[in-house]
């Protein structure tokens, strides 16, 4: 990866992880070297048992979209590796998906001499809707729609916003708030 930006929170970016991510992130380019550019997070916390979690957040800007993943570990080079994997899984998808369009691809994986690399069988992603709901949507605060979602087990509720009247998105954050979605009126 020639251009990224690398960001700590919560930690001092020493070079060994400069180096690591830019060694990581540069096994990313056989697979596509259409990546704009990437920032990359590094964050430490503190978890309420005084154990440190280390979380890393990259996002690559590819034409007309982007791609990201957010992995946790124990420890930082190991978060790394993880969303490294997950980013490689993403980026043949990516991939299968241009040439599957027929869209011309600079991002095919190939030696430094030129010849193409195999980079193994890539299953097309084809989503598919399992199950349709639905459901009345009732207005109410944001907070009530938070307790709501608590009650019903969910990861998200949708609701209209009784101060805007529109369709809002309550979901549970990976760190274990919330987050709203509203749209633009």
């Amino acid at each position: 990866m020639n251009v990224y930006k690398l960001v700590g929170r919560n930690v001092e970016i020493t070079d060994a992880m400069r180096d690591y991510v830019s060694k990581r992130l540069g096994k990313l380019e056989r697979f596509s070297s259409q990546v704009v550019d990437a920032k990359v997070v590094l964050i430490v916390k503190a978890s309420s048992n005084l154990e440190r979690r280390n979380r890393v957040e990259v996002q690559l800007n590819v034409p007309n979209g982007i791609i990201r993943a957010e992995e946790a570990a124990p420890d930082m080079y190991q978060a790394i590796d993880q969303a490294a994997e997950v980013l490689e899984r993403q980026l043949k998808k990516f991939k299968d998906r241009l040439t599957s369009r027929g869209e011309r691809t600079a991002d095919l994986p190939s030696l430094d001499d030129g010849r193409e690399v195999d980079a193994g069988p890539v299953e097309p992603f084809e989503p598919e809707i399992v199950r349709s709901k639905k459901f009345e949507l009732r207005p109410m605060a944001a907070e009530d729609a938070a307790l709501q979602m608590e009650a019903l087990g969910h990861d998200f509720y949708v609701f209209t916003n009784a101060h805007t009247n529109l369709v809002n998105v309550i979901y549970k954050r990976r760190d274990g708030n919330y987050g709203l979605i509203e749209p633009r009126a």
